[in-house]
Formats: C-alpha cells, sequence, structure tokens
C-alpha cells in the first residue's frame, strides 16, 4: 500500500490528512464505503467540534482483559472518549447518524466517571478526602518552603556571603549560591559548586520542608494508586463496552477528519462505483502540483494509450487518473469537480519505475516482464504502465505488448500506457476500447502546454526538445536529415490530424456554450410570457366583474322603478365601459414594419417578420427569437456591426490575403447557389484568386462544392489550401 502511495506522490498529502485524526492510525477507511459515505455526508453537516488527543488504549485494553489496573491518567484516557460521544449526543441527530450514534448507549458507571475527572485529568476536589488533605498539605508546604527560603535570603549575616539574591534550581531542589565561610552563620546542606568556586547549598528549615514534601508525594501516590485500582474495577467490569466505543471513536474520528480536510481549498469527495461506465476527471489537480492546470479527461475505455511531447504532463496524468482512483477508493476528498467519476477497483498498480537491479541481475526490460506477469492473475484491476515500451527494441515491443494488452483486456483489466512510440499506438487506435490522447505542443512558444487532446495521436516534438535544451542548430539540422523525409511527412500528418481535432472540439464547445444561452433564453421568454398572459387573463376577468356588477345594480334599480337611480347606474356601467375602452386605446400595440430595431426587456434586435401579432426578430447576440408584438419597445441604438442573414454572401476586398467565403454549416445546393453567385461578384470586381471553406465534417459539401467547380466555365484551377488556411477543408480557386 506504501509502495504505490509513493509512485503516485500521495505520501505529503496523505500525512496532511492524518494530523485531523485525534490520535495516530492508519488512513485506511475499513467496512462498506457507501454507507462511510452516507456517514460522512451527513456529519458535514453538523458544526461538531474537534476531539481531543487520544492515546492509543489497545495495551490498556489489554491489562484490563487480565484484570490488571491502570494509571489514572490511562483512565482518562477512556473518559476523553466517554465525554466526546456524550457531546454528540446533545446534538439533534438524523438519518444513518441518528440510528448509528442512537445504538451507543453508555453505562451509568462509566458516564459517572466523567465527574471525577476537570479538562487537564485531574482529579476534581471533593472526590476522595484523603487525596484533597494531601493536596492541600503538598500547597502549604510549598508556600512554607518558599518563605523560608527568603526568610533566610533576608536575613542581614546571611547577605554578607550571598553571591545573588536569586534561587537556583540543582537537581531538582531549590538552592541559594553563597561563598566560603557561610557556615558560620547558616546550616545548610551542599549541593554542589559553581566555576568559580561558590556553593549551592540547601538550609537545613527549607531541606526539611523538602523531606516532608517527598513524603507527602508518596502519600498522594499511594492515595492515587487505590483510586486508580478501583476505577478500574468498574472499567473492567465493562470491558466489552470500552472494546465498542474505542472501535467506534476511531470510526468517528475518521469521518470527521474527512470532513475538516476537504474544507481546506474547497475538497469534494467521489464516491467510486464498481459498475461506473462513464468514467472521466472533471478538473481535477494533482495534490503534489502547485497552481497546476486542472485536467478533464474522459478514461471510459478499457485502454487509454497517451502519446505526445516530451515533458508535456503524460507521466502526471497517468498518475493523475491512477491517484483519483485511488483517493476515491479510500474516500479521501481532493480538489476536483463533483462531476468525476470514477470506478472502483480492486487493485490499483502503478509501473512507473525503472526495474534494473545489478543485485538481482535484472535488467530494465527483465523487470518490466516480471511486473507484467503478476498482471494476469489481477481481476477488477486498474494498471499504469509509463514508457510501456521502456528497454528494448520499440518494433519487437509494439508486437509483444499489443497481444498482452489484449489479453490483459479480455479479463477486463483497466490499463493507462504512456508511450512516444506511435507503432503501438497504431495498431490498438482500431479497437473500440482504446482511447488516444494527445499531450499538445505550442510551436509558436516552443515549449508543451500541458493540456491533452482525445482521439488522437500526439507528436513527440523530440527535435524541438532538444534545440530548446541546448542542443545545437547544426546537430538538430543533421538529425532531422537522418530521421528521413517520408516520417517527417508521417509527423506532419499527425500534427495537423492533432490541430484539426482540437480546432474541431473548440467549436463544438462554442456552439455547446451557445446552444446552452439559447435555452436559457428560450426559458426566460417562456416563464415570461406565461406571466404575462395570466396577467392579462386577471385583468379581464376583473373588468368584466365590474361591468357585471354595474349592469346588474341598474337592473335592480329599474326593478325597483327608481329610475333616477337605473340611470344613474347606468351612467356608472357606461363610465365602465369607456374606462376600458380608453385603457384598451393605451395598451394599443405599436405598428412596428420588417426591419425596425426593437427591444425586449434587455435584449435589443431587428425585426425580421411579423404574423398577425407576433414578431419573429433576431437579438445583437444572434438569437432568433418569437415574441408577442406587445411586450416590444422602439430601439434607436443600432449597433456597429450590421446583421448578416445566414444565407446571404458578402465580399470586401481585404488589404492582404484572399476573398473568403464560409459555407460550413449550408446544404449542398444553398452552398453551390451562393458559392455561384460569390464568384460572380468576385468576377465583377476583378479578382483572380479567392478562398472557400467547406470543411471536411461527411464530405457531401465537400464534393459538391468540387463538382459545381469541375463545371464552372470560368474556374481555371482549384486545388485544396495551405494547412494554415484550412487545408483539406479549404479551396483556392483561380479564374
Amino acid at each position: 500500500m506504501q509502495n504505490i502511495v509513493n509512485k503516485l506522490d500521495l505520501q505529503e498529502y496523505i500525512n496532511t490528512l492524518e494530523v485531523f485524526f485525534a490520535r495516530e492510525k492508519s488512513y485506511i477507511l475499513q467496512g462498506d464505503i457507501n454507507i462511510h459515505f452516507k456517514l460522512i455526508n451527513e456529519i458535514s453537516t453538523y458544526n461538531f467540534k474537534e476531539p481531543k488527543k487520544i492515546q492509543n488504549l489497545d495495551n490498556a485494553l489489554m491489562v484490563l482483559q487480565k484484570k490488571g489496573e491502570l494509571r489514572l491518567y490511562e483512565i482518562y484516557e477512556f473518559v476523553k472518549i466517554i465525554e466526546y460521544f456524550t457531546y454528540i449526543k446533545r446534538f439533534t441527530l438524523e438519518n444513518k447518524l441518528n440510528d448509528w450514534i442512537g445504538k451507543i448507549i453508555i453505562p451509568d458507571a462509566i458516564e459517572e466517571l466523567l465527574l471525577c475527572f476537570d479538562d487537564k485529568g485531574m482529579l476534581i476536589e471533593g472526590i476522595n478526602d484523603d487525596y484533597d488533605r494531601v493536596q492541600k498539605s503538598l500547597y502549604k508546604n510549598k508556600i512554607d518552603s518558599k518563605e523560608s527560603m527568603q526568610k533566610i535570603m533576608n536575613t542581614k549575616k546571611i547577605q554578607l556571603y550571598l553571591v545573588d539574591h536569586q534561587v537556583h534550581l540543582v537537581n531538582g531542589q531549590q538552592t541559594i549560591l553563597v561563598r566560603a565561610g557561610f557556615n558560620h552563620f547558616l546550616k545548610a546542606k551542599v549541593l554542589d559548586r559553581s566555576a568559580s568556586g561558590f556553593f549551592y547549598v540547601v538550609p537545613s528549615s527549607v531541606n526539611s520542608l523538602n523531606e516532608k514534601q517527598n513524603d507527602l508525594i508518596n502519600l498522594k501516590e499511594d492515595i492515587l494508586f487505590k483510586i486508580a485500582k478501583e476505577y478500574s474495577f468498574i472499567l473492567n467490569k465493562h470491558l466489552m463496552f470500552l472494546k465498542f466505543i474505542n472501535k467506534e471513536f476511531d470510526r468517528f474520528d475518521h469521518y470527521l477528519a474527512r470532513v475538516n480536510f476537504a474544507k481546506i481549498n474547497d475538497k469534494n469527495f467521489i464516491l467510486p462505483k464498481s459498475n461506473e461506465n462513464n468514467q472521466k476527471l472533471v478538473d481535477f489537480t494533482h495534490p503534489a502540483l502547485q497552481n497546476a492546470k486542472p485536467v478533464s479527461i474522459d478514461f471510459s475505455k478499457n485502454v487509454i494509450m497517451i502519446t505526445g511531447v516530451n515533458a508535456g504532463g503524460k507521466t502526471m496524468l497517468l498518475k493523475s487518473i491512477l491517484s483519483a482512483v485511488y483517493l476515491s477508493k479510500y474516500l479521501i476528498p481532493y480538489k476536483a469537480n463533483k462531476n468525476t467519476r470514477v470506478g472502483h477497483f480492486k487493485d490499483i498498480i502503478a509501473v512507473l519505475d525503472d526495474p534494473q537491479s545489478v543485485k538481482n541481475d535484472i535488467s530494465t526490460f527483465a523487470g518490466r516482464m516480471l511486473e507484467f506477469s503478476k498482471l494476469f492473475n489481477c481481476t477488477n484491476a486498474i494498471v499504469g504502465v509509463d514508457e510501456i515500451e521502456l528497454g528494448t527494441d520499440s518494433d519487437e515491443a509494439a508486437s509483444l505488448f499489443k497481444v498482452i494488452i489484449e489479453k490483459l483486456m479480455s479479463k477486463g483489466v483497466k490499463i493507462i500506457i504512456t508511450t512516444h512510440h506511435k507503432r503501438l499506438a497504431s495498431l490498438m487506435a482500431s479497437y473500440e476500447g482504446v482511447d488516444l490522447i494527445a499531450a499538445l505542443y505550442d510551436e509558436e512558444n516552443r515549449k508543451p502546454t500541458y493540456e491533452f487532446l482525445q482521439g488522437t495521436i500526439g507528436q513527440s516534438y523530440a527535435f524541438e526538445t532538444a534545440s530548446r535544451y541546448g542542443i545545437p542548430f547544426d546537430v538538430v539540422k543533421q538529425a532531422k536529415k537522418v530521421y528521413g523525409e517520408d516520417k517527417g511527412n508521417l509527423n506532419e500528418l499527425i500534427k495537423r490530424s492533432s490541430l484539426l481535432e482540437f480546432e474541431y472540439q473548440s467549436k463544438l464547445k462554442l456552439l455547446d456554450e451557445k446552444i446552452a444561452k439559447y435555452n436559457s433564453l428560450t426559458n426566460s421568454l417562456e416563464e415570461q410570457k406565461t406571466s404575462v398572459d395570466k396577467k392579462l387573463i386577471d385583468y379581464k376577468d376583473d373588468l368584466n366583474k365590474q361591468y357585471k356588477e354595474a349592469i346588474n345594480s341598474a337592473k335592480e334599480a329599474i326593478k325597483t322603478s327608481n329610475t333616477s337611480q337605473a340611470h344613474r347606474l347606468l351612467n356608472i356601467a357606461n363610465n365602465k365601459k369607456q374606462n376600458i375602452q380608453k385603457q384598451k386605446v393605451s395598451q394599443e400595440i405599436t405598428n412596428f414594419k420588417v426591419g425596425d430595431r426593437v427591444k425586449y426587456n434587455n435584449t435589443k434586435g431587428i425585426i425580421l417578420s411579423i404574423k398577425s401579432n407576433k414578431v419573429y426578430f433576431q437579438s445583437d447576440d444572434g438569437i432568433k427569437i418569437q415574441v408577442s408584438m406587445s411586450v416590444l419597445k422602439r430601439s434607436g441604438n443600432e449597433i456597429k456591426t450590421k446583421i448578416k442573414p445566414m444565407a446571404q454572401v458578402h465580399i470586401q476586398k481585404p488589404k492582404n490575403g484572399y476573398i473568403k467565403l464560409d459555407l460550413h454549416g449550408q446544404r449542398a445546393q444553398e452552398a453551390c447557389d451562393n458559392l455561384d453567385k460569390f464568384l460572380s461578384d468576385c468576377l465583377i470586381n476583378g479578382f483572380d484568386e479567392v478562398l472557400v471553406y467547406h470543411g471536411i465534417g461527411t464530405g457531401k459539401l465537400s464534393y459538391a462544392v468540387k463538382v459545381f467547380l469541375d463545371n464552372h466555365p470560368k474556374v481555371k484551377e482549384y486545388k485544396d489550401a495551405p494547412y494554415n488556411q484550412g487545408g483539406f477543408g479549404a479551396k483556392v480557386i483561380k479564374f
């Protein structure tokens, strides 16, 4: 267990957790992890104080089992545990925590012992008369000794022989420092001599008091022994309870220590699940790193192969995955988003170090094979292997490890691998249960980004790393030449693939954000529409009620032949009707037309279409919204950039580069129509070369553009754009 902790760089982190324990013990939490998790969550809702530090009581329990007697300080250790559970029981507990603590019934005889000790573990006054008398005598004797010493030092004859007016502690006794000849005026016992030849002496009167003090201390010890014997007899009668409460205290201590540890830097508890299929780290930070970039990685598949740049964090990513699994297994909180998901594994194995040993005559590769041979006996395990091809020919290793990995996959073992050799990665890439992850490199600044991209093979950038760390340029250049143009092209292809995948992931993330914003705005509009509709209905009901009441009052007046009263009530009804008309006029909808700028709450935009009382407008953020015309207001604030309809083509001549058209997201026929208009406008404006983006996607749009260009009479030639301007996803067209 200690070996895996050191390999994953977790020892210091776990040591920090152990500081929160009330007494020294293993951080491993035994038992049902689901019950532990529920109790930890419940304890975190209370503000329990930390318990006092407690000594290990295994030896004390053994003494009691053998009918022996404990010392009072050992008995007080049990008292501290009982006191803490008594304190917990004062809280109004609920659910599983209430069930657990409620089962702890403290015997009355044990609970009475709490009244015998103060906070420092000393017996309280009034518990034993003999003990109280001895304590008072000791105190009085101490005062007498001090006064006697001061009286002697203040004597005129003795002051002539005093070296100083201080009391010196020598061999545990209080002495005064005097010159030779003191014995003519002072009867005293010499204890020692100073370097200057002076004498440390104890006056006879003080010495007598010291002897009396020793006698009192011995008497006190006898009394305490008898009291301890009496209390030990009580504890012995409840030995089974003490064993139980001692164990339960460690359990509660485990929980509370973890809760308090989690509060530092807002750590989270991630419960591992045996049947967890969607395993991922979300904003995980390895505890050994300071100010590190949080990692978010999906490791759901059986095999994770991490490739890419040297010193780019591949090994730390491997350690991060294994560390999260390990910490979750023992319910140790760590820095990660609550959406992190990990599985529960019986074994967590890290093959990270060079196993070469001169003593045992084991080579690097032989040591690796020895470690791998043990894996075939594992089930329900997660294994991390750093630099899997270490110590032998890379091509042979690729073939060997392909078969080894396949065998381990069939046994349900999850494997996290780092490697620089692309052959093994390419051999395994076709498997559905294998996921490729590339460590990314910042070519502009010539350094790793410590970010990762899933679904592609990463380039090692060995030459760039060599240059970065001082290898001469001509050496690197010659090495590239030896490496070969064909392999260089392969690296270039890998790099382009990684960048395209990264661009795709970035656009996908941006699209998800826009969709979330649109959904949020839509929900807000629906809620507001419901609220407005409800207010309108309530308002109409109120007006109808007032009108009916006025009419009914007029009818009653007519029935009673009170003509003047009837006329007056009819006039009131008529006034109500006129007020309704006026309010209706005041609420008359403003006449809007297509193209008007309007404002809905804090959202501004331009009207695209009007149907009946419904207005379809596009916000300045590019989101299309349908609302009732009655909730719109005019907005005179023109936006700086013109809103572009999605299916329109605009051309502007840049200062440098190509004239561009982006067809992303359009259907084939729509794209061809826009492309035709674009090319016509370009010909009219005299442009001889343009750039059209169509993307890669499924290939349908790319094929439609190719067929259109093949049949266009004015197109002389076209080709794929340069890599930095779209590559396979764009065409450079010449007229």
